[in-house]
């Protein structure tokens, strides 16, 4: 049974802008993620679904909005603290150490047990609850990183992650390039953060993985929220799915 949680949002992002350069590529984004929420971020490639994400995570140099974090103003914190406040951050180059091994590269993202604001413990992740999750990687706890195929990087950049205890992940593209075995696994894991009341914001292109996992989507074009609502109005949208989605 998912335990009650505080009505407030876990995110909430208003007038979030970004640049690469002198290219403005977000124009006022506003969302919001609540306590055990999945929420889509849709669009196109290109659309600005990764820069919301590192922008939110604090990976971008010009970023301003107002970002408010568990109550906490973390528009002007740098990229580190957010992290260590509760901010999960799975990139869709995964980034793994190559050199290190399964339980090498999870120690590196290991951070102590968190609570909720009322004083409740927050889901607390060790080696041995993610190799239940993900079995592969507990059959090769001592394999390099390099010498693991797409999938299993895949997984093990979402267990680094959860080692950070987070109570929001920022998840980038999970289905893509995967086999369908691992797009499956990483449902689970969805599902797994959602009934213990972690947040997930999801950039997605895939619309039937997002319709498996989100209650929500945000759909963007050229860098501006153009759509939201409930993930599965969205699916049974077919003008809205083919204008800002093309499927």
């Amino acid at each position: 049974m998912t335990p009650s949680h505080p009505a407030a949002p876990l995110l909430s992002v208003q007038s979030l802008n970004a640049w690469y350069g002198a290219a403005q590529i977000l124009f006022d984004v506003a969302l919001q993620v609540g306590p055990g929420e999945v929420v889509a971020l849709m669009g196109r490639n290109g659309a600005g679904k990764s820069t919301t994400l590192k922008s939110i995570a604090g990976l971008m140099e010009r970023a301003p909005g107002a970002l408010l974090f568990m109550g906490q103003d973390m528009a002007r914190w740098p990229a580190h603290r957010r992290a260590r406040a509760g901010l999960g951050y799975v990139p869709e180059d995964r980034r793994i150490f190559t050199d290190l091994t399964v339980l090498e590269n999870l120690e590196v993202g290991r951070q102590p047990p968190r609570h909720w604001p009322d004083g409740r413990a927050a889901p607390h992740w060790t080696p041995e609850r993610l190799f239940a999750l993900f079995p592969n990687l507990g059959e090769m706890p001592d394999r390099p990183g390099g010498r693991m195929s797409g999938g299993e990087q895949q997984m093990l950049t979402v267990a680094r992650t959860l080692m950070g205890q987070p109570l929001l992940v920022l998840l980038d593209e999970p289905s893509e390039g995967v086999a369908p075995l691992i797009v499956e696994q990483m449902a689970d894991t969805i599902r797994a953060l959602k009934a213990q009341g972690v947040g997930v914001l999801l950039s997605e292109q895939n619309l039937y993985f997002a319709a498996a996992v989100a209650d929500r989507a945000y759909v963007l074009e050229k860098g501006q929220i153009r759509h939201q609502g409930p993930m599965a109005a969205l699916v049974a949208d077919e003008a809205a799915r083919k204008a800002w989605l093309g499927v």
